[in-house]
C-alpha cells in the first residue's frame, strides 16, 4: 500500500528503512517538508508439503524472544516478491515447490508514516531437495503441522504472523470455512 508520493526525495538510505522527505502544502498556501519511512518489503509462505503438512519455524534471532513464523523474509532489490518467496522457503526449510499462488498483501503495522507490505504466498506439494541454508543471524528449528495444529497457531502468543490468525479463526469457526481454507492450500485429507 503505497504511503510516499512520487515526488518525495529519498534523504537517507538504510539497510533495511529508507527516509523519504517532500514538500507539502498547507491549508494557508505555505509548505512544510514531510517525511516517511519506507521497509524493505517482505514476504511470507504458507508452505504445504505433498502429505497435506505445513511447514512452521521455530525461530530464535539475536536479542529477540523465540518465535514461531512461516518461512519469509525480506525482498532484495534484484528480486520480485515470488523469487524471494521461493528463496526464502529454501534457505530456511530446504523446501521447495511448483506451484506457487499469491494469497494477500498485508500492511503489518497500518502507520501512516511507515510504507512496509508483507506479501503471502501459498506454496502447494512441497519437497525437501536441500539442508537449511541460515544466516548467520537466524536458528531455525523445521516443524510439519497438521491442518488441526496449524489452525491452533491462531492463539500461540509466540506466532509471529498475526495477520493469518483471522483466516485461521474463520476456518475454526465452521466445517464449511476449514474446507474452504483446507482447498485453498491443497490439502486433500
Amino acid at each position: 500500500m503505497k504511503k510516499i508520493p512520487d515526488n518525495a526525495k529519498k534523504v537517507f538510505e538504510g539497510i533495511i528503512f529508507d527516509v523519504y522527505h517532500w514538500e507539502q502544502e498547507m491549508f494557508d498556501g505555505t509548505f512544510s517538508t514531510f517525511e516517511a519511512v519506507k521497509r524493505k518489503n517482505s514476504v511470507t509462505v504458507v508452505a504445504v508439503t505433498e502429505e497435506g503438512k505445513i511447514i512452521v519455524n521455530h525461530e530464535e534471532q539475536p536479542s529477540k524472544t523465540p518465535f514461531i513464523s512461516f518461512p519469509g523474509g525480506m525482498v532484495e532489490a534484484s528480486e520480485d516478491t515470488l523469487v524471494a518467496a521461493k528463496r526464502e522457503l529454501l534457505e530456511e526449510s530446504g523446501f521447495v515447490s511448483e506451484d506457487w499462488n499469491e494469497w494477500f498483501v498485508s500492511d503489518p503495522l497500518d502507520y501512516k508514516k511507515l510504507e512496509w507490505n508483507v506479501y503471502f504466498y501459498i506454496a502447494k506439494n512441497c519437497k525437501k531437495l536441500s539442508e537449511q541454508h541460515l544466516d548467520n543471524g537466524e536458528k531455525i528449528i523445521t516443524q510439519l503441522l497438521s491442518f488441526d495444529e496449524f489452525l491452533e497457531l491462531r492463539k500461540d502468543t509466540r506466532s509471529r504472523n498475526k495477520d493469518i490468525a483471522p483466516y485461521l479463526e474463520k476456518a475454526a469457526s465452521s466445517e464449511e470455512e476449514k474446507q474452504k481454507l483446507k482447498d485453498l492450500l491443497g490439502i486433500k485429507t
